[in-house]
């Protein structure tokens, strides 16, 4: 059983700055690409931010200059700081990651964690 479970998200002023983590357990033989998505009220999901197992990384661009990735592979954990915050990124922040198990590889994902951008 593998599990993803995010932390650090919350509510800030715009302008302000959080950092979302996100670690991986149970019976990993190998993470692959792991990422940001986000779901805004009445949105679709979309992506915010990508990382490869060799470190190359993709953004949206509404958050490019603004967010970075970044992952630590000993700790099996992804990382997205985000700073210069916007109340439109208000958003449930999921992460994602492609696992290779001891059984099969897999696209999983976390229950999510909530960050507001407001006065």
């Amino acid at each position: 059983q593998v599990q993803l479970v995010e932390s650090g998200g919350g509510l800030v002023q715009p302008g302000g700055s959080l950092r979302l983590s996100c670690a991986a357990s149970g019976s990993i033989v190998r993470i692959h690409t792991m990422g940001w998505y986000r779901q805004a009220p009445g949105k679709d999901r979309e992506l915010v931010a990508a990382i490869t197992s060799g470190g190359s990384t993709n953004y949206a661009d509404s958050v490019k200059g603004r967010f970075t990735i970044s992952r630590d592979n000993a700790k099996n954990t992804v990382y997205l700081q985000m700073n210069s915050l916007k109340p439109q990124d208000t958003a449930v922040y999921y992460c994602t990651a492609t696992i290779s198990a001891i059984s099969r590889t897999s696209d999983y994902w976390g229950p999510g964690t909530q960050v507001t951008v407001s006065y």
